[in-house]
Parts: C-alpha cells; sequence; structure tokens
C-alpha cells in the first residue's frame, strides 16, 4: 500500500513518540509498502524514511517540544505541505492517511476527504489532558471546555483509531468514538537492537562507563526519556536523595532532555552532587549501550493518560523496572514490575530499594520481561497488526 502519514512534531528526535514513528513506519516499509512521512521542518532523517517537510523554519532554531503557541505555526505550513505530498505520492495517490497526535488527526480529516483515502489515528493519549500535564493550560483555563470538545470531535473523525494502550481505548469509549473502530496497538520493541548487558561488546561498556565517570563500586539507577514534571523528574530526584543514605548508595544516570540545566540545580539543591550523572539528549541508536549500563531501570512517569513506550526498552534490555503503579505501566509489565503508589517519592525510593536488595527476585523479573518484550511486543508484531487495519478499511472503500 502507499500510506502519507502525518508526524506534526520534528521527526526524527530521540525520544518517545518519535520511537514509535520509526518503528511502526520502517516495520512497514520493510514488509514492501511504499511510505512517505509529512513531519516539521527539523529532525533527523533515519532509517532510509523518506520525509516531507514545510521550507519555512529559520535555521538553528530549537523544535519545542510538548504543547507550543508555536506549533499553530507549523501546523498551518504542515496543512498545504500534507497536500501536495499526497496530490504527488509516487504510484498514485495514499491508500492511507496515518496520522500521529491529534493535530494530525485534525489535519488528516479533510485531507483524507480530498485524498479519498481512510484516515487512520495513532492516539497516544489526550490532548487536553497532555496540555495540563505540560502546564500549558490550568484546569481553571476557560478554554478548557472548549479544547476538551475539539478533542471529542477529533477523536470521532477517524475510520480507525490505534490506541496505544487497553487504559487509552476506555479514554476513547469516554469520548464517545465508536467501539468497532479502535483497535489496541501497544509500543514496541526491537529485541535484536535492545540487549541485555552479557550480550553487548564489554570493552565497549567500559569505555562508556569510564567516559561518563561513573562508579566501578556502586549499582547504576537508569532513566531514558523527557525530562519535565509530568515524567516524575522532581520526583526521581527526591527518591535519590533518600537512596544516597544507604550503605551502598546507587549511582544515578539520567538520559534525556530539555531542560537539563534546570535538573541539575535542582540535583545540586537536593545534595545529589555526585551521585547523579545528566547526559542529556542520548543518540537512539546509542541508548542500548547507555541501559546496558544499569542495574535497575526506573519508569517515574506520573501522567494517567500517555503512553510509557521507554517501558519496552528497559524490558529488551534485561532491567528489572521499578515504576509508578499507573493502569499503562501495568499494562506492560504486569506482575513483573516493581510498582510504587503514583506521584510517591518515597514509596518509589522504596521499589529501587527493594530491586537493590532482591538482586536474585529482580533478575528473575527482568529475564520474564524480557521474554514478554520478544513475545508481544516487537515492531513486526505492530506493523501486522497495521496491515489487517488498513486492509480491512480498503475492503469497505
Amino acid at each position: 500500500m502507499r500510506l502519507l502519514a502525518l508526524a506534526p512534531t520534528g521527526f526524527f528526535a530521540d525520544y518517545g513518540c518519535h520511537v514509535r514513528i520509526r518503528g511502526q513506519m520502517a516495520a512497514l516499509q520493510a514488509r514492501g509498502h511504499t511510505v512517505r512521512i509529512v513531519t516539521y521542518p527539523a529532525g533527523r532523517e533515519v532509517d532510509g524514511l523518506s520525509t516531507t517537510r514545510p521550507p519555512f523554519w529559520p535555521a538553528g532554531r530549537p523544535m519545542p517540544v510538548g504543547s507550543s503557541r508555536r506549533k499553530l505555526l507549523l501546523d498551518a505550513l504542515l496543512a498545504p505541505t500534507a497536500l501536495h505530498a499526497g496530490l504527488r505520492f509516487p504510484g498514485g495517490r495514499p491508500d492511507i492517511i496515518h496520522a500521529y497526535l491529534h493535530e494530525g488527526a485534525l489535519l488528516g480529516t479533510p485531507l483524507a476527504r480530498l485524498l479519498a483515502a481512510p484516515l487512520v489515528f495513532d492516539f497516544q493519549g489526550s490532548l487536553t489532558a497532555e496540555m495540563l500535564d505540560h502546564r500549558f493550560l490550568r484546569p481553571c483555563s476557560p478554554v478548557l471546555p472548549a479544547l476538551q470538545r475539539l478533542e471529542g470531535w477529533i477523536d470521532r473523525r477517524p475510520d480507525a483509531i490505534l490506541a496505544s494502550s487497553h487504559h487509552a481505548v476506555g479514554l476513547l469509549a469516554g469520548a464517545g468514538v465508536p467501539p468497532d473502530r479502535v483497535h489496541t496497538l501497544p509500543d514496541s520493541v526491537d529485541p535484536a537492537v535492545f540487549r541485555p548487558r552479557a550480550e553487548l561488546s564489554r570493552p565497549a561498556l567500559q569505555a562508556l562507563r569510564r567516559r561518563l565517570d561513573l562508579p566501578d563500586d556502586r549499582p547504576v539507577l537508569v532513566y531514558l526519556g523527557l525530562l519535565a514534571a509530568y515524567q516524575g523528574t522532581e520526583l526521581l530526584l527526591q527518591a535519590m536523595q533518600r537512596l544516597i543514605r544507604r550503605p551502598a548508595p546507587p549511582h544515578l544516570l539520567v538520559m534525556g532532555f530539555p531542560d537539563v540545566a534546570r535538573y541539575q540545580a535542582q540535583a545540586q539543591a537536593l545534595g545529589l552532587a555526585g551521585h547523579v550523572t545528566f547526559t542529556g539528549a542520548v543518540a537512539y541508536e546509542a541508548a542500548p549501550l547507555y541501559l546496558a549500563l544499569g542495574d535497575v531501570a526506573v519508569a517515574p512517569k506520573v501522567s494517567a493518560t500517555e503512553g510509557s513506550g521507554k517501558l519496552l526498552p528497559y524490558m529488551a534490555a534485561g532491567l528489572p523496572v521499578a515504576a509508578f503503579d499507573t493502569p499503562v505501566h501495568r499494562e506492560y509489565l504486569g506482575q513483573w514490575g516493581i510498582y510504587a503508589p503514583v506521584g510517591d517519592a518515597a514509596g518509589l525510593a522504596d521499589a529501587l530499594a527493594w530491586a537493590l536488595d532482591h538482586r536474585e527476585a529482580a533478575g528473575r523479573a527482568a529475564l520474564a520481561l524480557r521474554a514478554r518484550a520478544v513475545s508481544q511486543y516487537t515492531w513486526a508484531h505492530a506493523a501486522s497488526a497495521m496491515e489487517g487495519v488498513y486492509a480491512a478499511l480498503k475492503r469497505q472503500d
């Protein structure tokens, strides 16, 4: 099939939503489909995926992450770019319009009609809940009800929705989306890329450990993802403040962006100097080696509506995972997660301490999580499920 993907974000960057887009579209392209991604001007090319970008964006200007007023301008530029790409699609007009994020579904609604193609919406969480999580809106904002109505309207437009979790399916049902349009499509991972430490190069790991100046005699906790309040970054640092009181305190390796300087200052104020290393952004291609430095992974995300794609690399890397007890985390980790009450820094410290003190049990959980990732959450699984949805929509045409 010919697949036109709308990605209103600076694809590719090294964080969750982009990893999902990259993994899905690369897997579909590998299975013989023709893929074109219409995305924002910033970003880098990956995996031989063809991207089309609006031409107007000042060189060197940073791309916003999360909710931002600048995205209104970028979306206005994206709409004509997407129409042009659809009309000039190689081999004929697209068979499917695949929209990421609510902005993509909004742009895709008229585009799908103009191109006479079904619209598929990749749903990763509530738009207005994300705005609240990102503190772009306040709960008392007078525009919130109008945006919630707009979100509901967008949710009911696509011919099919691919929801990243069963929890997301419930959100869509609450928005009045017909159940037969909604299909669960979890986040995925390539377990041949993200592998346990024992399967990676020991000299490369040792060299990276020296370069990061990690202590040799202390266990390492690893976090990989965006740095933000809704990701639980402050709570993670508060948990770490408790853990450094242990006789053999762990070292925390924080891999991600933005606002690194702000969180470094927070760590310093909490007395964590010498106990936390911030790497900034880590390229997706380098992430497997970085994760392999860890003894325990941590997922402190507190958002109740968004997915949590970082869990899949943790699982594939064969790491025990301490996480806040949210529905999405339960969905991926099942009985093998090490859980803490949501938003409770002390509870998160206790969960991490349990993993450090019960190495054998944590190791068994890590092996089970790796097996779970291999058996249920690969990009091949995702591509096969997407093909089924696409084929059903084409039969309805």
